[in-house]
């Protein structure tokens, strides 16, 4: 073999080597951290909604029913809820023997009230 082909190659080995390697394990890493940042992306925005998803529901349980269904000022004259306002509006409707209206358990104000403590003893 020519000995100036032999310094050619040996010249583009080294260059392969030193350059191109660095090059590609450089790109292969920009490829993994842009995926990564992307899939944190992804859950970071997850999170925002179930977040605000929480929010709106706290918001919910803290609106009394009436508001919530858009009752009128007829209906909310008569309603025992409205006249008991410092009391869930699902306690005021309980059955005699503590059960609760089946309107109740399907109204969202209900569905989204944070659950009760336990007292300490």
């Amino acid at each position: 073999m020519d000995p100036r082909l032999e310094v050619a190659l040996a010249l583009i080995a080294s260059f392969v080597i030193r350059i191109g390697i660095p090059l590609l394990v450089t790109a292969l890493l920009v490829l993994f951290l842009g995926r990564l940042d992307a899939r944190w992306k992804e859950e970071a925005g997850e999170f925002a909604a179930a977040k605000t998803g929480a929010e709106t529901e706290a918001r919910l349980a803290q609106t009394p029913c009436w508001e919530v269904h858009n009752c009128s000022a007829e209906r909310r004259a008569s309603c025992p809820a409205y006249a008991h306002q410092e009391v869930p509006c699902w306690q005021v409707f309980r059955s005699p023997t503590g059960a609760l209206k089946a309107t109740c358990l399907d109204c969202a104000v209900f569905r989204n009230a944070p659950l009760p403590l336990a007292a300490a003893d």
